[in-house]
């Protein structure tokens, strides 16, 4: 038996971080939005290891969400079987887009259909939450507006424009940005004014060619960043919106031209 699937990417369209918990993690308040950036992912059942293939080397490894998650999902049921799992990596790794843990969700529901565990969906909520922060939205499959650590969600509505995603190639951190906004906040008392997302400041001051790209393009356009980084993006109608922001962007960076997904594709597999 075999499960193809599609692995989709998320932009947050706000992201507020609130007060760090004893375990470590933040409470945030934010709105999810699925695009149509895509992994693709296929799942063949085998008699027994977990396997990966990949056109990007390090997912061959044991350290990434997929191995960990279908190796979690496997001792948990005490089945004796295996999986070969191809992955096409598409997603831009580091950058806010939920990429990892897209991947992970993918696993997670993949498997315990091939494999017939038939675990319901809050055993399955609380695997993906011991993977990452993130993955519980992605189990989730509808855009939400999110709180906890998000894993609260609340049906949010698709937006309707089309989405410009601008990628500087830079692998982000994510532990990383929420240890230097602890810091920040331990040495600042004022709020940031930028309210579209918590880690815009640091972002900034941590990179002085995106901090120069946002001076440039700020003033005409709604510049937003999704995640901790590194992927910023903006909402647009109609492409000639994007004359102006499409010449200022360097040539050694990415952009995407990107739909709103409704709900994610792994409804599918449900």
């Amino acid at each position: 038996m075999k499960i193809d699937t599609d692995s989709p990417a998320k932009i947050n369209l706000h992201l507020k971080v609130l007060d760090k918990k004893p375990d470590g993690y933040h409470d945030i308040e934010t709105s999810f939005q699925y695009i149509d950036l895509y992994d693709y992912m296929s799942f063949e059942k085998t008699d027994d290891n977990i396997s990966i293939e990949s056109n990007k080397l390090f997912l061959t490894k044991k350290n990434n969400t997929i191995y960990q998650s279908a190796k979690l999902l496997l001792n948990q049921s005490k089945q004796k079987c295996g999986v070969n799992i191809k992955i096409e990596k598409n997603i831009p790794i580091g950058a806010g887009l939920g990429g990892g843990s897209s991947n992970a969700a993918s696993t997670i529901v993949a498997l315990n259909k091939l494999w017939n565990i038939n675990m319901n969906e809050s055993e399955l909520l609380d695997i993906g939450k011991k993977i990452g922060a993130d993955v519980p939205f992605f189990l989730y499959g509808l855009n939400a507006k999110a709180k906890g650590i998000g894993d609260q969600f609340e049906l949010n509505t698709s937006i309707k424009e089309k989405i410009l995603l601008i990628d500087p190639m830079i692998n982000n951190s994510s532990g990383e940005m929420f240890n230097l906004l602890d810091l920040w906040r331990e040495n600042n008392k004022e709020e940031s004014n930028n309210t579209q997302n918590s880690f815009w400041d640091i972002f900034l001051s941590q990179n002085k060619k995106i901090e120069e790209f946002y001076l440039q393009t700020s003033d005409s356009y709604d510049l937003k960043l999704s995640g901790s980084g590194s992927c910023m993006f903006i909402t647009y109608e109609k492409e000639k919106d994007l004359e102006e922001i499409l010449k200022k962007i360097p040539t050694n960076w990415r952009f995407f031209f990107c739909k709103p997904l409704q709900y994610s594709p792994i409804c599918y597999i449900k």
